[in-house]
This record gives C-alpha cells, structure tokens and sequence, in this order.
C-alpha cells in the first residue's frame, strides 16, 4: 500500500488549498478514507472522512470550511480546504478510516497557514 499526499504550501489566512491523496496497492472504493493532520507538538486528529458511499463526516473546526471527495475510478481522494485558519497548520495525511486499521502512513503533506 502507498499513499502519496500533495498539494500542501503556504498560504495566506483566509485563502484556499486542494489536497489530494493517490492510493495504490488497494482496492481504494471499498474503503472509507479519513484525511487527518498533525500540527507540531500535537497528536493526528482526523478532519474529514468520506465512506463508500460518498458520506461525508467533519470536525468541528473544519465544518463549513473544508470539503472531502473521492474519484474512485483514479483511486485518489481530495480535500478542498478553503478560509483557511493559521490553526490549520499542519502535515495533512489520507488513510484508511473505520475496521480493518489503518494502512503504512505516507509522508503527508505540509500545509502552513500564516496570519
């Protein structure tokens, strides 16, 4: 299994990102995906997840905010996250989320907020 995350950078308060999340190694539509993030000195907290029949679920502090898809025929996942928040800073992953437990985690990707 390989997750690869891209689409992170900086930007200024209140402005916009798309992240993405290429699956391989999976059968990808079979399963529920969580993109989570984990800022400097605070553990992974799950922000959005999208089951298998397109569901969508958030976090408070990203309700509104954010917007989780899938393309399951590209086996990737998205996160469109816009009015973005300089607590929103963080390296931002996709995995596996419900049973089964998660898959090797990837290298995520850096999203830096600044006010």
């Amino acid at each position: 299994v390989q997750l690869q995350a891209s689409g992170g950078g900086l930007v200024q308060a209140g402005g916009s990102l798309r992240l993405s999340c290429a699956a391989s190694g999976i059968t990808f539509s079979l399963n529920a995906i969580g993109w989570y993030r984990q800022a400097p000195g605070k553990q992974r907290e799950l922000v959005a997840r999208i089951n298998v029949r397109g569901d969508e679920n958030y976090a408070n502090s990203v309700k509104g905010r954010f917007s989780i898809s899938r393309d399951n025929a590209k086996n990737t996942a998205y996160l469109q996250m816009n009015s973005l928040k300089p607590e929103d800073t963080a390296v931002y992953y996709c995995n596996r989320w419900g049973p089964g437990g998660s898959w090797p985690w990837g290298q995520g990707t850096l999203v830096t907020v600044s006010s």
